[in-house]
C-alpha cells in the first residue's frame, strides 16, 4: 500500500471550506443511460463556450460517462436538491420509467425539470491517477430566467452538505445549511 501525499490531508480540508456549484451530468454511451453529480465543473472560455469537470475513477457512471461523446450538462438550483443527491447515490435508479426525463432529438438522456442546462461534446480528456478531467464544448441548450435572485436558490456543496445562498445582508450572501429545509 502506497503512502499518502504529504499534502492530501491540507487538500481536503481546504477544498472543504471551498465552496462549489452543483451540476449534474447525463450521457448514454449506446448501452444505457447514466447520470453523475459533479461539484467540479468550471468554466474555461466563453467563445467557443468550453466547461471542465472532473470524474471519480471510484464512481462506476465515471465509465460510461468516459465513453460518450455527447452529455447533458445540468447546472442546478436549490429546488433541485434531490435530483442532486439521487445522482449522488451508488446504485440509485436515476432514469425510472415514467420519470422526469427525456431524450433530446439527438439522443442524451436530460432531466425535464432542470431550468438551466447545455448539450455538450467532448473535447477531450486528460486522465490523473484516480480521475480523469474532460473538457467539453456547449453546442445548445437552455438557460430559464430567474423570478427570485439567483442567490435566493442557488445550490452549492460546502463541507459535505448541501446549501443554498439567501437574502444579501450589506452586500454578502449568506449560507443557508439544507438540513434546515430537509
Amino acid at each position: 500500500m502506497s503512502s499518502p501525499h504529504p499534502m492530501t490531508n491540507a487538500f481536503r480540508e481546504a477544498f472543504r471550506r471551498h465552496p462549489a456549484g452543483v451540476a449534474v451530468i447525463t450521457a448514454d454511451p449506446g448501452d444505457q443511460p447514466v447520470a453523475m453529480t459533479v461539484s467540479s465543473l468550471i468554466s474555461v472560455s466563453a467563445a467557443p463556450p468550453v466547461v471542465a469537470f472532473s470524474l471519480s475513477m471510484k464512481s462506476t457512471s465515471s465509465g460510461p460517462l468516459l465513453r460518450a461523446e455527447t452529455m447533458v450538462i445540468h447546472l442546478l438550483r436549490f429546488s433541485d436538491i434531490d435530483l442532486a443527491q439521487l445522482c449522488a447515490s451508488s446504485g440509485a435508479e436515476r432514469f425510472p420509467p415514467g420519470g422526469a426525463w427525456a431524450r433530446l432529438p439527438t439522443g442524451e438522456p436530460r432531466y425535464t425539470g432542470v431550468s438551466t442546462w447545455f448539450r455538450a461534446r467532448r473535447l477531450g480528456l486528460l486522465p490523473i491517477e484516480g480521475a480523469t478531467l474532460v473538457a467539453a464544448e456547449l453546442l445548445e441548450g437552455e438557460v430559464q430566467p430567474d423570478e427570485v435572485p439567483t442567490e435566493a436558490h442557488s445550490l452549492v456543496y460546502l463541507d459535505r452538505r448541501w446549501h443554498r445562498l439567501h437574502k444579501e445582508l450589506d452586500g454578502v450572501a449568506e449560507l443557508l445549511d439544507s438540513s434546515r429545509f430537509l
